[in-house]
């Protein structure tokens, strides 16, 4: 049956959302969709791939896409063959392509799980070892998804069944209730980039981003600075380890721009910081796959949750102020006096930002 109670439900910790994602699928009665830029057949992904193939064998029909790059040798051919001989309708997404050679660099960065037309999930979280205390102790990554039940898991259906179509309708605004938003349509090829800053613009009190990969276009970046020198309470978080140092790189050449504007940054100490999430006052949130950077907002397929929700603004705010408690507040003064090769390495990052 339908859902008809809508719930947003936050997850920073791989292991809880796994087994909540294991037992939503027990109790599968149609169908299952998942699609996924990481998939290992590990700890993690294993038992996954495995619960699909049962499903599948049970009579459920079972739709599996996977980007092709992401997950390259990651699961081994033998278990691709197993699964879909067990009935997993399976597909590699945007494999290479003698024909369209340039579009090789386009990359599925989706993560979305959707189980009958009840539940679905989706945000940062890839299906690997990394994610789980279990598995690798307290170097597990810090992520950050969410699951859903209610009218959001039908436009996630849609979105998984229309592509690599670019989906219809206008795009939700800033003062739009929560939807879930892919990154082009056949009116706008950045949505989400044009989503983040609208809602940037209107930020009247506090703006809190949480993202792995900062790379900004000039756009978003004026729309943090603008925010920050209206007297907005403009913060970001970042890693402090990073698992791309060119990226690390790139995301440091902006500091000095956003720290003169008044932008506070923090970098996050423990473990690699993998969530993409932001917070605009007390009612604009978003959640998802898209990172602050050109790939994600130009380049990659990626879906986020947005738009006007207190609770999940709330809920966000109390995870940022934890991680700010493990991060280190990166000051202008200090700042300035960092080591004479570091401008040299933040300046290849900046060079290499479009392709990261």
């Amino acid at each position: 049956m339908p859902s008809i109670t809508e719930t947003t439900t936050v997850f920073v910790e791989g292991d809880a959302l796994y087994e909540a994602m294991h037992a939503d699928l027990a109790g599968a009665t149609r169908d299952a969709r998942l699609e996924c830029y990481i998939v290992a057949d590990d700890d993690v992904g294993g038992p996954m791939l495995t619960a699909l193939a049962d499903l599948a064998q049970a009579g459920r029909r079972v739709q599996v896409r996977i980007d092709a790059v992401g997950s390259w040798r990651l699961i081994p051919p033998e278990r691709v063959r197993a699964l879909i001989a067990a009935g997993v309708q399976w597909h590699w997404s945007r494999p290479w392509s003698w024909r369209q050679p340039g579009q090789f660099h386009v990359r599925n960065h989706r993560k979305l799980l959707v189980i009958d037309d009840a539940v679905a999930y989706l945000g940062g979280f890839n299906l690997d070892r990394r994610n789980s205390q279990r598995a690798v102790g307290a170097a597990r990554w810090r992520d950050t998804h969410v699951r859903l039940t209610g009218p959001r898991v039908a436009e996630a259906i849609r979105l998984f069944e229309e592509y690599p179509r670019a989906p219809r309708g206008p795009a939700p605004t800033a003062r739009s209730p929560l939807a879930l938003l892919s990154n082009r349509s056949r009116r706008c090829r950045h949505r989400l980039r044009c989503a983040f800053t609208e809602a940037f613009d209107q930020a009247r009190e506090r703006l809190w981003l949480t993202t792995p990969y900062f790379a900004p276009d000039r756009r978003s970046q004026r729309a943090l600075c603008g925010a920050a020198r209206r007297g907005v309470d403009v913060r970001l978080l970042v890693p402090g380890k990073s698992d791309v140092p060119l990226a690390q790189w790139a995301a440091r050449a902006a500091y000095a721009h956003m720290l003169d504007a008044g932008v506070r940054i923090w970098e996050y100490q423990p473990r690699v910081l993998h969530a993409k999430t932001a917070l605009v006052d007390r009612g604009w949130a978003t959640v998802g796959t898209a990172n602050f950077d050109y790939r994600s907002f130009f380049l990659n397929d990626e879906i986020n949750l947005l738009g006007q929700a207190p609770a999940l603004n709330a809920t966000l705010a109390e995870h940022f102020v934890l991680d700010l408690a493990e991060s280190r507040e990166v000051l202008k003064a200090a700042w300035r006096q960092r080591p004479w090769y570091a401008p040299a390495l933040e300046l290849i990052g900046w060079w290499a930002r479009r392709w990261l």
